[in-house]
């Protein structure tokens, strides 16, 4: 039995006080850089999968910091290159937007089979570099969700 990947995901914007933004470049795809994100796994909540995969691709725990769920949701097209993993026929996925907040800029920890490279850069360089349109107005919102 084939196991696609639900068309709901997350995306997390992460941050300091100062608005640097880290972001991180995907390993299948160089030059893909992107906040945190990723898909519901079965059962899962939003709130949940963001803390899930704030883990798993930075080694950083939501609980130390302030995650925030923005209460808002996109939906977007799924790029071509990435449909073969939804079920056939899905085209578009919906994604919930969180952000978390540092106090200061943090080392990492990669997932070294997801992504090749950490950058942290100041938001509006960030919303410059990130291929996704969603990740870019998530980023360039960031100072007024702070306000």
């Amino acid at each position: 039995m084939t196991r696609y990947k639900q068309p709901v995901s997350v995306l997390v914007v992460i941050y300091t006080r100062d608005l640097d933004v880290l972001l991180i470049e995907r390993a299948a795809h160089p030059g893909y850089w992107q906040s945190v994100t990723g898909s519901l796994e079965e059962d899962e909540t939003p709130i949940d999968a963001a803390r899930r995969e704030l883990f798993e691709e930075t080694g950083l725990e939501a609980a130390r910091h302030m995650l925030s769920d923005w209460r808002q949701q996109v939906r977007y097209e799924i790029f071509p290159e990435w449909r073969q993993r939804y079920a056939p026929g899905v085209t578009h996925n919906t994604e919930h937007l969180f952000s978390l907040q540092l106090t200061a800029r943090e080392p990492i920890r990669l997932a070294a089979d997801e992504h090749r490279a950490a950058l942290w850069l100041p938001w509006r360089e960030a919303a410059e570099k990130v291929f996704s349109w969603s990740n870019r107005d998530a980023i360039l919102a960031l100072p007024d969700y702070m306000a």
